[in-house]
C-alpha cells in the first residue's frame, strides 16, 4: 500500500502545531524535502534536518512560533491537489491565497516553488497545497 506522503506531511505539521510541538518527525522523501525547503525559506519553519537511521530516514522539522502566547506562524494547510483528483494550473491563473498574504506549494518542470515564484518564471504545474 503506497501512503500519500504530502498529506502525511501537512497532517502531522497540522497536528504538531495545534499541540505546540516544537519538533515533528515526518518520513523522509524528495517531496517532503522540498517542502520543507520551500517552508523555510518563507519563513513558515524555523528549520529542517534530516535523520538517517538505517534504510529508512525522517525529517525533523522545528516549527516556528509568535510572541509570548505562542501562536503558530502556520495558522492554516490545505491539500489541494489530492491522488483522486489532481489540481493543474497554467502560470496565468495561478491563485492568490489570502490576497498574497498565503503561498501556494506548485510542483513544476522545475521542481516545487510558491506560486509567486512560478508566476515570475511563467510556468504552470499541480497545486499542491495552501498554506497562510
Amino acid at each position: 500500500m503506497v501512503t500519500d506522503t504530502i498529506a502525511d506531511m501537512l497532517t502531522r505539521i497540522r497536528n504538531a502545531n495545534l499541540a505546540k510541538h516544537q519538533i515533528v518527525q515526518i518520513p523522509a522523501t524528495k517531496i517532503t524535502k522540498n517542502i520543507a525547503k520551500v517552508l523555510v525559506k518563507e519563513g513558515f519553519i524555523i528549520s529542517f534536518e534530516e535523520l538517517k537511521s538505517g534504510v529508512q530516514s525522517s525529517l525533523l522539522i522545528f516549527l516556528s512560533y509568535k510572541g509570548l502566547e505562542r501562536k503558530p506562524t502556520i495558522t492554516h494547510i490545505e491539500r489541494i491537489s489530492k491522488p483522486g483528483l489532481r489540481v493543474y494550473s497554467g502560470h496565468k491563473k495561478i491563485p492568490r491565497v489570502l490576497g498574497g498574504f498565503g503561498i501556494s506549494i506548485i510542483s513544476t518542470s522545475k521542481g516545487l516553488m510558491t506560486g509567486k515564484q512560478a508566476l515570475l518564471e511563467k510556468i504552470g504545474g499541480e497545486i499542491l497545497c495552501y498554506i497562510w
